[in-house]
């Protein structure tokens, strides 16, 4: 809960609290303390009324319409039935991307050896005007 937070960020905070509770601070936290047992308390009773409601052993993490479904009312046989139509689909896209990935990297390659041959650290110094004119010259006559 607190894994972005710093210490010097919970200890202002703290800091904070107790200037706004002030001596009620233990107190404050003990009430939330018995809240948060209350509320865990409360989602066990439901999770229990409700796997004895429906006959079959129910955690909280099942709850979610999803896993409900998967593993209440699908076989394993109707899962993978389900899943193979779209297995094919997910199998051409990742050979597509594979593709893509090694068009990418031969580009890559390509890139590298025209940046390593025009390499322009190593820049000639330009000739002088006057060796130009002079080369036209040579090649008048």
């Amino acid at each position: 809960m607190f894994e972005n937070l710093n210490w010097w960020e919970i200890g202002a905070l703290l800091l904070l609290a107790l200037l706004i509770f002030g001596d009620k601070l233990p107190n404050v936290i003990s009430d939330g303390l018995r809240m948060l047992r209350n509320l865990r308390g409360m989602a066990r009773n439901a999770t229990t009324d409700l796997s004895r409601e429906l006959g079959t052993d129910i955690q909280l993490e099942d709850l979610h319409p999803k896993a409900f479904i998967r593993k209440h009312l699908l076989s394993e046989e109707d899962e993978a039935a389900i899943r193979r139509p779209l297995q094919g689909v997910y199998d051409s896209v990742k050979s597509d991307l594979n593709g893509v990935k090694t068009d990418l990297d031969g580009v890559r390659d390509e890139l590298k050896d025209v940046a390593s041959s025009a390499d322009f650290r190593k820049v000639e110094p330009a000739p002088e005007p006057r060796q130009i004119a002079r080369s036209f010259d040579a090649d008048a006559t």
